[in-house]
């Protein structure tokens, strides 16, 4: 038995000696890896380009995100009806697609694009009133798709795309698109109130047909096409606007509140203003000439144009007595909420809903500030400032100089970009992989042009 003891005596300490050295090793590699983690460095070679990158996010189930795999998933994997975080389209990557503009639509999404030298329009999501086009499929077999989930050719009439070298511009509606081209202005889709630039027929069939046509009535030098939820407003390249569509609101600003199928001219107080920017996503349009006044006509249900009537709705382009916002630089206007941009890189709110300006904030008759500390200003970026804003029917994004997006408002189908975050009251930073340039707030979904160097 003391022998026993004696034996245990000496192999105690050789066991604690052992746990220790275990401990110990353990500890040394757990530093070592925590080490090469912090010491981890990402090196931008000098000889790297920047390679253009699609990120989309959102309601996926119509098909607007233009990822295949969510609605058709490879294996036993599920659907995925909404994205929550920004994901990148590797459709534009795979075949060496270069998007340059893009517009989001009630549900769908057009792409203008460049492959090589060929200038082409993209298009995917919901087709149910021919506003993508008419795809059959397989070819002659009858059967039309109603809903596309991957990008596929717009076909322009008119228009050789292998020659085709100038780039194109897209707008989208509710359920109607625009295409500028340098042959002129097309359009598809619903033109139940003249939104195509056509006159209205009564009982018109817009689903599963082919009525791409070339919009006529506008001027040679239509710069850039807007669209909002029933109308379309085209600019020129002198600073003029010419509208169409659905007018019961006086979002045509023709003085009338019926619907015009064929473009006319604006008058009011932008007759002999040069515009430089416009905006409507439902029916309350903005504009801003190039000296930095700002113009509004439309839809007021919501103050939006309070600030120069009682009414509910104005039908001619006002100036709106905007005071101490700088010179306004772009607009975006949205189903209850406006926003303008002036030169110094700064954000202005107001209209009903969720502003960015806290949760209190729901109702502003006139433009408020969103302080700047809000898009990343601080003192490490003290010269941090907002560039393009966007909006769709309730949220906003705006992109500040070195890079960022920021979105707000109601996060219907997690189109903010932000997880698990259904309203955002203040603007928040959405994590992006890549710099953003360009920003299109559909109804529920997001698209982003971004530039990436890895």
């Amino acid at each position: 038995m003391e022998t026993l003891r004696s034996s245990l005596r000496l192999i105690r300490p050789c066991l604690h000696c052992q746990s220790l050295r275990y401990a110990s090793g353990s500890k040394r590699r757990h530093e070592r890896r925590e080490q090469r983690k912090a010491t981890v460095i990402e090196y931008q070679s000098v000889q790297a380009e920047p390679a253009e990158r699609v990120y989309v996010w959102g309601y996926a189930a119509t098909g607007a995100l233009g990822v295949r795999s969510y609605l058709r998933p490879e294996k036993q994997q599920k659907p995925i009806p909404v994205q929550k975080r920004p994901a990148r389209l590797r459709f534009m990557d795979e075949n060496d697609i270069v998007a340059y503009d893009v517009a989001c639509g009630f549900g769908f999404t057009l792409f203008a694009v460049k492959r090589k030298r060929r200038h082409m329009v993209l298009a995917t999501g919901i087709n149910t009133e021919s506003q993508l086009g008419y795809y059959e499929y397989p070819k002659n077999s009858g059967r039309i798709l109603d809903y596309i989930i991957e990008p596929v050719p717009v076909d322009i009439p008119g228009i050789n795309q292998q020659e085709h070298r100038s780039k194109l511009h897209v707008a989208a509606g509710r359920a109607h698109s625009i295409i500028l081209t340098d042959n002129g202005v097309f359009s598809q889709g619903n033109n139940a109130y003249g939104q195509c630039g056509r006159p209205a027929v009564e009982g018109e069939i817009f689903h599963q047909v082919s009525n791409i046509q070339r919009i006529d009535g506008v001027p040679d030098n239509i710069c850039k096409v807007i669209c909002g939820q029933d109308h379309t407003l085209f600019l020129t390249e002198e600073g003029h606007v010419y509208s169409c569509g659905l007018g019961a609101d006086g979002q045509t600003g023709l003085e009338t509140f019926q619907s015009v199928g064929v473009p006319r001219k604006l008058k009011g107080d932008i007759d002999g203003v040069k515009i430089v920017n416009l905006a409507s996503t439902a029916d309350c349009v903005l504009a801003v000439s190039d000296n930095g006044d700002l113009f509004g006509w439309g839809n007021s249900e919501y103050g939006q144009l309070s600030m120069v009537t009682s009414e509910t709705q104005v039908n001619v382009p006002t100036q709106l007595p905007v005071k101490d916002c700088g010179k306004i630089i772009q607009v975006a206007s949205g189903g209850t909420s406006c926003a303008i941009l002036n030169d110094a890189g700064q954000v202005y709110v107001w209209g009903y809903g969720i502003l960015g300006k806290g949760p209190k904030a729901t109702m502003l008759k006139t433009p408020g500030l969103l302080p700047p500390p809000l898009f990343g200003q601080n003192e490490l970026q003290p010269k941090v400032k907002v560039v393009k804003i966007n909006c769709g029917m309730s949220h906003f994004g705006a992109i500040t100089d070195n890079g960022d997006l920021y979105t707000w408002g109601k996060g219907k189908y997690s189109c903010l970009g932000l997880p698990k975050i259904e309203e955002q009251y203040f603007p928040l930073k959405v994590s992006l992989p890549a710099l953003a340039h360009d920003v299109q707030c559909g109804v529920d979904h997001t698209v982003t042009l971004c530039t990436s160097f890895t």
